[in-house]
């Protein structure tokens, strides 16, 4: 898959870090991408584990969680962030998961797939808050 500019101007999240937590090979890349289009590096995890080792070790301006990955959720991944005051969304086929609704009621969560413009704008959008 190629990067291709879609974006007149400033890229939309030039100098932003954001950590992607997504399960499924293909919709973590097809997110990757949109977001590298958009300027942003991306901080790709597979698992909970994963994402969070990489929010011990680097910094990110926001993040964008897959509620359901394998048999666990990103609910500790949600705790931490919320702990180092890092905005995020769900990006979740999991629309019927009420305890994560519950957890945290303000949080953004865009229903799969969406389109690459609706998750980077969502992603923006958390970065002006």
């Amino acid at each position: 898959m190629g990067r291709s500019s879609r974006h007149e101007g400033p890229a939309p999240l030039s100098s932003t870090r954001i950590l992607l937590v997504e399960d499924s090979f293909f919709i973590l890349m097809e997110l990757e991408s949109a977001l590298l289009d958009a300027g942003a590096e991306a901080v790709c995890c597979r698992s909970v584990g994963e994402a969070l080792s990489s929010l011990e070790a680097q910094p990110v301006s926001a993040a964008v969680l897959d509620v359901q990955l394998d048999r666990e959720t990103s609910e500790s991944v949600a705790d931490l962030l919320a702990r180092k005051g890092i905005p995020f969304l769900f990006y979740t086929g999991q629309l019927e998961s009420p305890p994560m609704h519950h957890a945290w009621p303000r949080c953004k969560v865009i229903s799969k797939p969406a389109p690459r413009e609706t998750i980077v704008a969502a992603v923006a959008d958390l970065l002006k808050h």
